[in-house]
């Protein structure tokens, strides 16, 4: 007898029942960019249909999102240079401008899901995820920056704290700070296995917030390893993290395979910056079918075992899907 499984691949009616995988809307975060100032819109040159948002545009671009069914946000600052310092101060401004983009999307927009970032580099003077002295970062000394940090994003709004810098004991420390402080519904959702990524490029230069100096190889996760990511998992786990993330995600697809395997804690994957300009640069020059290769490209990370997907193309996903 010769086994056909192509017979199950004969109409669509049919391939749809017996698909594996699903993408849904509820699986995506929304990543947005905020600038100061009023009535502005910036587009992204290294990133196109992405903008840089005014707090008061940023609220029309997230009902938008809303109306295609987006319900989970991660806004990232861009933050000026000069109010930028060795010891990201600006960072934990009740009045800053992070801050005040979270409560204001909190209050217009009360049932979306804010996860919003921790880490020093939009506001270091010296670009790095942490405090630099004599060329080296700093970790306990840096871990303080970030307390104060999460704590001033879980008063504005913030549902969940997504640490992305990659110090030692991060994740307890935050942990400890929200819930002396009564947030202790507030989640945490780690950067678990972020890698020192040539895909980054982009996102650095929406937020203007690469290296003055060096690299982040000190602290980010070298490439070309994947057993270090379940050490980094099982330490995020002991100190509390709720989430486990890994960034970025296609070039990471084992990764995420390997998290997923080894947790039962709900994995997401940064489908990062890089990734999605590399898509829609080959699309723009007709070398390949954009949307097609978006859909082909979130179905392998979900497949991967991601259960929630950080992606700039949510927007055109949850378009494709009401058309």
């Amino acid at each position: 007898m010769i086994r056909r499984p192509r017979r199950n691949r004969q109409t669509e009616v049919i391939r749809n029942l017996v698909q594996e995988t699903t993408l849904g809307v509820n699986d995506f975060i929304q990543p947005l960019f905020v600038i100061e100032g009023q009535n502005q819109r910036v587009e992204v040159a290294s990133m196109p249909g992405i903008s840089r948002f005014s707090i008061d545009t940023l609220q029309e671009e997230i009902a938008t999102c809303v109306d295609l069914g987006i319900t989970a946000f991660a806004p990232f600052p861009s933050i000026p240079e000069q109010l930028k310092d060795k010891y990201a101060t600006e960072s934990y401004n009740a009045n800053g401008l992070y801050t005040k983009a979270i409560c204001e999307i909190k209050k217009n927009f009360p049932q979306v899901a804010l996860f919003t970032d921790v880490a020093m580099d939009p506001y270091s003077s010296d670009g790095h995820d942490g405090i630099v002295e004599n060329g080296e970062i700093l970790n306990d000394e840096t871990l303080e920056v970030l307390g104060k940090m999460a704590l001033a994003q879980a008063e504005a709004g913030a549902d969940v704290i997504a640490p992305s810098d990659m110090m030692d004991g991060r994740v307890a420390h935050i942990r400890h700070v929200l819930d002396e402080n009564g947030f202790q519904k507030v989640g945490i959702m780690s950067y678990t296995a972020k890698y020192a990524s040539a895909f980054y490029g982009p996102f650095r230069d929406a937020l203007s917030s690469a290296p003055k100096k060096g690299d982040k190889k000190t602290y980010q996760m070298n490439p070309a390893n994947s057993r270090e990511a379940l050490l980094e998992a099982e330490l995020d786990i002991l100190e509390g993290a709720d989430y486990l993330m890994v960034k970025p995600a296609l070039a990471y697809l084992d990764i995420i395979k390997l998290l997923r395997e080894h947790s039962q804690l709900p994995i997401a994957a940064y489908n990062v910056s890089g990734e999605y300009a590399m898509v829609k640069a080959a699309a723009e020059r007709g070398w390949l079918d954009g949307e097609k290769a978006m859909l082909e490209s979130l179905m392998s990370i979900k497949r991967a075992g991601a259960d929630i997907i950080l992606s700039y193309f949510a927007k055109d996903f949850a378009k494709y899907l009401k058309r």
